[in-house]
């Protein structure tokens, strides 16, 4: 089986995940993640979120992957053992004490080997692998040589990063955070020192941030090699673009697994992904070392698209009516686009809209404000509404 892993920085981000094709979330708790701007998660919200993916038939990870300083363990003991009493599928780590104390402790948790342990070559992977390591997240320069290479000589499970932001140094490796604000990158501080405009004579707009990473030409090819999960990047995303990004992976390879993918849904998958993020995406190391191609240098423009418009919340089958959570500007007119995991992405012409005592209004302008659309194909609770930008194939 091929797993779908989805990033989640909160319990609404697991929902959506899961209801839009992930088969496992991997997200932090509010101490040892790399991820301290997030949301993260509480004991009690790990709880919650470990029996909603069980009853699914789904998993959870979570995030243990700081690299430790003396002072960070306090606390650490208690926190894995409350995780195994709540019966986490795994937890993430990069630090071999982490790995050690849970074998001391004879824990059953299973120990995943995060991408911030940059691990590149098969005798790191066996090293880990006699730890007792389960899997091993890939560093996300690995090419495709080293992976085929890694699972040849040790059969471990593979897990690589197939979407979403990269660092411009190796994953785990940057102190450029530390040096300029004193945050810690290591230890969930990252400022993203390496997307800032840096001044320099004669060039004021000097850039050292990579491109995002976007790996759907290769998918195929990662099957293929063996890869065991695909995984996302983005506990701090949104909704829209969890939904949007996990919905564009689930149909990609099932699609590919079923024989059925063709080069023109490939085409209008790339365009999807590339207009919910904000940045230029590009495969990066798999298939050749990057290039100027896959760097931005002098310049670059991050807008933030207002595309997603709305939530559906309900809908009656009977009166057609849906009523949507509205997150962004829409009016009487629009064309707009309905997707969702359990129906086909559809064109919608809003002929009228109504407010909450279903009376006529002509625009919903007012964030999250509470509308109804008549809609005669059926829609599910969480379906979301964009722009139309594409048209669909």
């Amino acid at each position: 089986m091929i797993e779908l892993l989805a990033p989640a920085g909160r319990l609404e981000n697991i929902k959506i995940a899961f209801h839009y094709g992930a088969d496992a979330v991997y997200f932090g708790g509010q101490r040892f993640s790399l991820r301290a701007n997030a949301k993260n998660l509480n004991l009690e919200e790990i709880a919650v979120a470990t029996d909603y993916a069980h009853a699914l038939g789904k998993k959870v990870y979570v995030a243990v992957n700081i690299v430790f300083h003396d002072s960070d363990f306090d606390g650490l003991e208690d926190y894995l053992k409350s995780l195994a009493n709540i019966g986490v599928d795994a937890i993430i780590a990069s630090d071999i004490s982490v790995v050690k104390l849970v074998q001391e402790l004879a824990l059953p948790l299973e120990v995943h080997l995060s991408t911030q342990a940059s691990v590149l070559n098969s005798g790191s992977a066996k090293f880990w692998q006699k730890l007792g390591v389960k899997r091993i997240v890939l560093a996300r320069e690995a090419s495709r040589e080293d992976i085929i290479s890694i699972k040849k000589n040790t059969g471990i499970d593979i897990e690589c990063f197939i979407h979403g932001a990269m660092c411009t140094s190796f994953s785990g490796k940057c102190v450029l955070s530390n040096y300029v604000t004193g945050r810690d990158a290591n230890r969930g501080g990252c400022a993203q020192i390496c997307r800032w405009n840096f001044q320099v004579p004669d060039n004021p707009d000097l850039l050292i941030t990579p491109k995002d990473l976007n790996m759907v030409p290769f998918i195929k090819d990662m099957i293929d090699i063996g890869i065991n999960s695909f995984k996302i990047e983005g506990r701090m995303r949104s909704i829209y673009y969890i939904a949007t990004v996990i919905l564009v992976y689930r149909r990609l390879i099932d699609k590919i697994l079923t024989n059925s993918l063709t080069s023109r849904e490939v085409e209008y998958y790339l365009n999807i992904l590339n207009r919910c993020a904000n940045r230029d995406s590009t495969p990066q190391f798999y298939d050749k070392l990057p290039s100027v191609d896959e760097q931005y240098y002098l310049g670059r423009e991050e807008l933030s698209n207002q595309d997603f418009l709305g939530i559906v919340l309900e809908y009656d089958a009977k009166t057609h009516l849906a009523k949507i959570e509205q997150r962004n500007y829409f009016k009487v007119g629009d064309t707009v686009q309905f997707f969702g995991p359990n129906h086909e992405t559809f064109d919608y012409e809003i002929k009228a809209i109504y407010d909450e005592d279903l009376k006529p209004i002509d625009v919903a302008r007012h964030p999250q404000m509470i509308v109804y659309l008549k809609i005669d194909k059926a829609l599910e609770k969480d379906d979301m509404m964009r722009l139309k930008i594409f048209e669909i194939i």
